[in-house]
């Protein structure tokens, strides 16, 4: 009986609700994104833990890891999180190991089809593996659009005390200021929702999608187009944040959201292309037979290309995610000077990490600073 009442207000409230979606936050809007990210920028420098923090750090003494985009849910059919646990877990005892600092980039809890009791109740392996950062105070958390909860809720801090065992401050940005040779380089973290009319508006527009929309949307099952599920979106908001990114000086940006991850502000297919070209001026056949072999099944995934692939700054990075289909996660790790991206997929069903790019801050600072970039 349920389960019939539940199909038909899926049939009867799809289109409107669907509706609703695309008129009030559509494509994200180029102004409000560069304007919100200006804003909470400026806002963590010059008053540091209202909206974020500012780690001062030495990227060759002090490891940091960042993962975003796990969406923890209730190990049900829609928790997208399930299938990377064993991977996660296997990359947190590794940095714990190896003394890293851990950054969580937003939407770690998914909060708009579960409720927060039902979230703690199935993920306590992970609280518990997270909270070795926190008792050694190495850990930042972000909100994101799927958990502004802990940004809105007046309950939230009992909610973490539960999950950690002892307050943990919620963020909105984080700004890691590495102090490099001669220079010192902002590396500047947030979700990346800005610009997003459902999730970074008003204090009314945030307590609609935490209290009534996300509800909605669970109890429905409907998956309107988010920048995770839309690639016109995702090339659309990674595009803006990059914008962003490249008329700053001495500033990269980190960010999640979009699920994709970006290096040196360039996509995997991008960076395919460039090794096509790198291989074909080498005359290099076996790099050339690989990556031609590599670029039709990334397309699949991402086919959009930038027009200046070849010129772009390396100011804009994003995460990926801890929520592919087949339990990989992706992150950025920043240790010994330099800044990768890593991810953990199965080999053999054991948690393997893998470097897929890699590049020195220091020659990486260089070069933005002469990049003409936009």
């Amino acid at each position: 009986m349920i389960k019939a009442i539940k199909r038909s207000l899926q049939w009867l409230l799809k289109k409107p609700v669907t509706w609703i979606a695309d008129r009030f936050s559509s494509a994200p809007d180029k102004v409000k994104v560069h304007q919100g990210l200006s804003s909470l920028y400026h806002s963590i420098c010059h008053q540091p833990g209202e909206k974020g923090m500012i780690f001062d750090f030495r990227p060759d003494q002090h490891p940091v890891i960042i993962f975003s985009d796990h969406h923890k849910g209730a190990r049900d059919g829609s928790d997208d999180f399930g299938p990377a646990e064993k991977n996660y877990l296997a990359a947190l005892e590794y940095y714990d190991k190896n003394n890293y600092h851990y950054l969580s980039l937003g939407d770690s809890e998914e909060l708009w089809e579960n409720n927060i009791f039902s979230v703690l109740k199935h993920n306590e392996a992970t609280f518990e593996a997270e909270k070795v950062f926190v008792d050694r105070n190495a850990f930042y958390k972000v909100f994101g659009n799927h958990d502004l909860y802990w940004d809105n809720d007046p309950f939230a801090g009992l909610a973490l005390k539960k999950m950690y065992g002892r307050s943990v401050k919620i963020h909105t940005g984080v700004i890691l200021r590495a102090r490099l040779p001669a220079t010192t380089l902002d590396i500047f973290c947030t979700h990346g929702h800005q610009g997003d009319a459902q999730s970074d508006g008003n204090a009314f527009s945030k307590w609609f999608v935490t209290y009534v929309w996300g509800p909605l949307q669970g109890f429905l099952e409907i998956n309107t187009n988010t920048p995770a599920a839309s690639e016109n979106m995702k090339t659309l908001h990674n595009d803006l944040m990059y914008q962003w990114s490249a008329v700053q000086n001495d500033l990269l940006l980190i960010t999640g959201h979009t699920h994709q991850p970006v290096f040196n502000s360039l996509t995997h297919l991008e960076r395919l292309y460039l090794q096509r070209e790198l291989a074909m001026e080498k005359n290099d056949a076996e790099l050339l037979a690989r990556v031609e072999n590599e670029i039709p099944r990334r397309k699949k995934e991402y086919g959009h290309v930038s027009s200046n692939y070849r010129e772009m700054k390396p100011s804009y990075f994003n995460v990926g995610c801890c929520c592919f289909d087949d339990g990989t996660i992706t992150g950025i790790e920043i240790a010994g000077g330099d800044i990768r991206l890593i991810k953990w997929y199965y080999q053999d069903g054991v948690p393997t990490r893998q470097v897929l790019e890699e590049d020195n801050l220091l020659s990486l600072s260089e070069r933005m600073e002469n990049s003409p970039g936009i």
